[in-house]
């Protein structure tokens, strides 16, 4: 079964729609871990029906090692990103990971993405799903 991580961090919104519309279209066919950088955005994402949570730094560090697909927003590779909730610890785990990174190019930070349409979050979701995690990628 393959292992998806979700990252998230200041309340977890973000992850938890992901992790529901992974849900729908999956359902138990894979297993989703949420890791958050504080333990409510973990919370929200187990609430979503992850399968697994955990929240901070050395979780994040050590759970990406093992992991077949990491899931987030850009800010999951910035350095002190998310009102500085993404440490550089954090983001370099992150960064080489071996697992395959799928990138929403959301972010709160004073950076742009360019070429990059603003696209709201369910429609990228919805993307996500149909170009990036369709089943034979997993």
């Amino acid at each position: 079964m393959k292992k998806i991580c979700v990252i998230d961090g200041q309340g977890g919104g973000i992850g938890a729609t992901i992790i529901k519309k992974i849900k729908e279209y999956y359902r138990e066919n894979v297993e989703i871990i949420a890791l958050g950088t504080n333990a409510i955005a973990t919370a929200q994402m187990l609430k979503a029906r992850a399968n697994r949570g955990a929240s901070g730094e050395n979780a994040i560090v050590q759970t990406v090692k093992n992991v077949d697909v990491i899931i987030g927003t850009i800010s999951i590779v910035l350095a002190h990103a998310m009102m500085g909730e993404m440490t550089p610890k954090m983001t370099e785990a992150i960064a080489s990971s071996r697992a395959r990174k799928i990138i929403l190019p959301i972010t709160q930070e004073n950076i742009d993405v360019v070429g990059v349409p603003q696209i709201p979050l369910p429609r990228l979701v919805e993307k996500m799903m149909k170009d990036y995690l369709p089943e034979e990628v997993l």
